[in-house]
């Protein structure tokens, strides 16, 4: 009989979703180091840190329940984007604006502007982005999950070597030809990129 410990991450969700709770329990297990390790690098605090982690495996069960994981062997990587996506959300939720008190070289209607001018300039910077986004979801799987992780995700180089499980040197390579094909595909449709 195999050691339940070492079954695959995969052989591990399937028992999960078929309602073997414990299952769940040697993932988070197998995997909190790292998940947890990456947060507290960008967090910083232990108690955030805690709160970030239990949100992201709180997803995680969400997600497997209502059978809306898809992520075929791959459970790892989609687990630290979720810890990724996580813990921006809690910046996000936490920014505060500074304040800014109307002086002579301050005001706030300097930096504010006619909305009715840049609407035309949004439509397009959507329409360049829905372009590209569609350009991207058509490079190899290898290079767009590293184009992924490196521009979505901002994860370094070295994370995105672990989290794949390949060399730091496979991992640029990969990002190298994305961004030739992807350089391709822009010219080959006609692309426009503003900046």
């Amino acid at each position: 009989m195999v050691n339940r410990v070492q079954l695959s991450d995969a052989i591990l969700l399937k028992n999960y979703i078929d309602g073997d709770e414990s299952a769940l329990a040697i993932l988070i297990e197998r995997h909190q180091a790292k998940v947890y390790g990456f947060i507290y690098s960008k967090v910083g605090d232990t108690t955030i840190s805690d709160d970030i982690f239990q949100d992201t495996f709180i997803k995680v069960i969400k997600t497997l329940k209502t059978n809306a994981y898809n992520e075929e062997g791959k459970f790892l990587p989609w687990l630290m984007r979720i810890a990724h996506n996580q813990t921006i959300d809690f910046f996000r939720k936490n920014k505060k604006m500074p304040m800014q008190r109307e002086t002579e070289e301050y005001s706030i209607f300097n930096s504010m502007s006619d909305s009715a001018q840049n609407i035309e300039g949004k439509l397009i910077e959507f329409q360049v982005e829905k372009d590209l986004k569609k350009l991207v979801e058509s490079l190899p799987e290898d290079q767009r999950e590293v184009l992924k992780m490196r521009f979505y995700d901002d994860l370094s180089f070295k994370e995105i070597a672990d989290i794949t499980g390949v060399s730091i040197n496979t991992a640029l390579g990969r990002m190298r030809y994305a961004v030739i094909n992807l350089r391709k595909l822009i010219e080959k449709n006609r692309i426009i990129l503003t900046n």
